[in-house]
């Protein structure tokens, strides 16, 4: 198989990964999506590095380069168009556009019938106002996320109208989403990793304040994961048709959980800590089944 390893930082994924992947028997070819061209007029306009003379057989997708709004849709351009020749990718570029898109992932949830709070997306801060007003106050708070964001960045308290940012600051989308306070006074919720469909490993994440994202802080610590929990992020993972990812819920203060968000380029450093499961190994493996069911077998001569 040719199989593509793509990313541009993060060395402890990339090496778990490739690691991960030549442990298996592939042969994976390290490359970052910034890399790869479109040149017309030969048998093949995608030029991907590495590739001289085929597209790969299947794309392990780390990261995206980052970039500007033009480089990032060429990028998921790129995606598609590997998509579209027969290339398998995970995740693929469907998968990561509505992953990343926060309102579109909310509204996935929510049509599928899974429970998350409750989450409302403007385009005027008008209206935004309007939704404070009515539903936020002193310690009634109101979660204001960047539309595309991860790690825990950018998140806000909104209390009032008058804490709402400006439309420009928020590029003119405002994702709001109930702020779910613990009864017990923890800030702490829970990641489930989720890979072929199925809820492997999960921790939880608990900080010195309400942004719990090991990346800003929080400690990830063991978690006996309760099978409800491990059915919610299934189901959520198969909503946003993601094929690996990280699920983040939250009590809901009646014995359930919520769905908080759907990570499309998960980090599990942290995870690792705390899970006996190779979670590289695991993404790795999951990978390599998909692009093994996507190929046509070979026709294998009897005559010698």
């Amino acid at each position: 198989m040719r199989i593509g390893l793509a990313a541009d930082n993060g060395n402890w994924h990339k090496a778990r990964l490739k690691a991960a992947l030549i442990s298996l028997g592939a042969e994976p070819v390290l490359f970052s999506l910034a890399d790869v061209a479109i040149q017309t007029g030969g048998p093949e306009p995608l030029r991907v590095p590495g590739f001289p003379d085929a597209l790969p057989d299947g794309v392990l997708l780390r990261t995206v380069a980052g970039g500007t709004f033009e480089a990032t849709t060429m990028r998921l351009g790129v995606l598609h168009a590997l998509v579209a020749s027969g290339t398998t990718v995970w995740n693929s570029p469907v998968a990561i556009e509505r992953s990343v898109d926060k309102a579109m992932t909310s509204l996935l949830i929510d049509r599928a019938g899974l429970r998350t709070p409750d989450t409302f997306v403007f385009s005027k801060r008008e209206a935004a106002a309007e939704l404070v007003a009515r539903e936020a106050g002193p310690g009634r708070p109101i979660v204001l996320k960047p539309l595309f964001g991860s790690q825990g960045e950018g998140l806000q308290l909104i209390e009032t109208p008058d804490d709402l940012p400006d439309e420009e600051a928020v590029s003119r989308v405002y994702y709001l989403q109930r702020y779910i306070a613990r009864s017990d006074g923890l800030w702490r919720d829970y990641r489930v990793f989720v890979c072929e469909g199925r809820a492997i490993a999960g921790m939880i994440r608990e900080g010195d304040g309400w942004i719990t994202n090991v990346h800003r802080g929080g400690r990830p610590l063991p978690w006996a994961m309760p099978p409800a929990a491990a059915e919610l992020a299934e189901r959520a993972a198969a909503a946003v048709g993601v094929d690996y990812t990280g699920i983040d819920l939250v009590e809901d203060g009646e014995g359930g959980f919520l769905v908080l968000e759907v990570n499309s380029m998960p980090a599990w450093s942290g995870l690792q800590k705390v899970t006996e499961v190779d979670i590289a190994l695991a993404v790795a493996r999951g990978f390599l089944n998909a692009v093994r069911a996507a190929r046509p077998p070979r026709l294998v001569s009897a005559l010698g």
